[in-house]
């Protein structure tokens, strides 16, 4: 009878060991970053060595009312946009490097301020490999998370594991990204630390042209929030918000109508720690309401890709690097904001329950551990009166519950394309081997 049993738990040690754990990885391969990149509208196909002393495209606007970041002549504004995007493999890391003026391929309304040419040059690595397990930004406090996403300058620095280099001349401390249009992507938050457009009692909302753009002190024409101008930019003369209805009644409304055009995932821009920003649509067509986290990134597949989502609620594009947690309360900066964060359903599956990262066949995995033991616990009873039948029973449903387990993680495996690599929790196994012999 000892060694049926010292077999039994000896059998399930070898199970556990040849049990893969599920890793999530990104969609970064060349290929992957040439795609995205193919969605700026650049001028040139290389890498310049000033981006600033190469020949773009003229933008032809009129003059009157506004700033011009060009030549006036006759009334009429003229300026070239310069803007280049390439992909490159270092030693087996694909990385980006993006080259931009700042100035958009269409008109702008800017009354009376600053408009500059800029000389926007970074490199990062492309869309890196994330956790869920492993935050970049754990905000478990309002004031934590206020102080996060609120404060214009929190996003001076990227993660490391990001590879970010600077080698242009204009300060990005508050810039989030570029977005494919060539137009900076600053932090969600205006230079009072607070939502520019749902303050909180007491603030000032700002003004942005119909392309929900406009500059801050030093000519810096930006973004807050996404815009289906980015995509597909307007011919012509544009007014400011107040001056369109939909726009001046609820612009968070008005920057999703805006992109009625583009109901799938469409590239809007890359992030400076090198993840993708998206518009407000999944490739199914439905619209990001849930599932990001305060980041505003989401797990958005069986992959394991990471990206920022468009959205209607404050921080709208990015309000920290990701990923994040999903605290059950909002920010104080905004009337805009959410009242709890959720997962993904994708987000769920790669979280793991022994600190490593797991997929949706952990999961399975995790379910039909549970239930084989309870199966072993019932048998357990039984054996007392019939300890052979309780024997064999155990072996049964051991491997079973190992079949379906390597079976589950078999087929995520290969319909995902992940990769599994052995973990061993001594703790668990010493536990269960205990636990075990001294049942029976």
């Amino acid at each position: 009878m000892i060694y049926q049993q010292r077999y039994c738990a000896f059998y399930v040690l070898l199970c556990m060991i040849h049990l893969p754990n599920i890793q999530s990885t990104a969609s970064n391969s060349l290929s992957d970053c040439q795609t995205v990149a193919s969605q700026f509208r650049t001028t040139i196909n290389y890498t310049a060595t000033t981006i600033t002393g190469t020949t773009g495209i003229n933008v032809t606007c009129s003059a009157s009312g506004v700033t011009c970041p060009g030549t006036t002549i006759n009334g009429v504004c003229v300026w070239q946009r310069k803007l280049s995007a390439v992909c490159r493999n270092a030693s087996g890391v694909i990385k980006i490097r993006i080259q931009t003026n700042g100035l958009p391929p269409r008109c702008a309304a800017v009354p009376s301020s600053t408009f500059a040419e800029l000389n926007v040059d970074f490199e990062v690595n492309f869309n890196p490999d994330v956790s869920i397990n492993s935050l970049n930004s754990n905000l478990n406090t309002v004031g934590s998370l206020s102080q996060t996403i609120c404060t214009l300058t929190s996003m001076s620095s990227v993660p490391s594991a990001s590879g970010y280099v600077n080698y242009g001349t204009t300060g990005l401390d508050t810039a989030t990204g570029v977005a494919v249009d060539g137009v900076m992507m600053f932090t969600s938050d205006s230079a009072n630390n607070y939502d520019p457009f749902f303050p909180p009692s007491g603030g000032t909302a700002e003004t942005v042209d119909s392309c929900l753009a406009h500059c801050q002190t030093a000519g810096i024409y930006h973004y807050h929030i996404a815009t289906g101008c980015q995509v597909n930019p307007p011919t012509g003369n544009i007014t400011s918000c107040a001056a369109v209805s939909a726009c001046n009644s609820n612009i968070a409304t008005y920057s999703i109508s805006s992109f009625s055009s583009y109901q799938t995932k469409t590239v809007i821009g890359v992030a400076r720690d090198g993840h993708v920003i998206y518009g407000p649509y999944l490739s199914s067509g439905t619209r990001v309401t849930t599932g990001f986290d305060v980041c505003n990134g989401m797990f958005y597949d069986s992959i394991g890709n990471y990206a920022y989502f468009a959205t209607s609620t404050y921080p709208y594009i990015v309000g920290c690097f990701g990923p994040g947690n999903y605290p059950s309360f909002g920010p104080n900066c905004t009337t805009n904001g959410v009242s709890t964060y959720n997962m993904s359903s994708y987000a769920i599956s790669f979280l793991s329950s022994n600190t490593t990262n797991t997929t949706t066949a952990s999961t399975t995995m995790v379910t039909n551990s549970t239930t084989a033991s309870t199966t072993r616990v019932t048998n357990s009873t039984t054996m007392a009166t019939n300890s052979t039948t309780a024997s064999t029973t155990r072996v049964t449903n051991s491997t079973t519950a190992s079949t379906t387990r390597v079976t589950n993680s078999t087929t995520v495996h290969h319909s995902a394309s992940i990769s599994g690599r052995i973990n061993l929790d001594t703790g668990l196994i010493l536990l269960l081997i205990t636990a075990w012999i001294w049942l029976y």
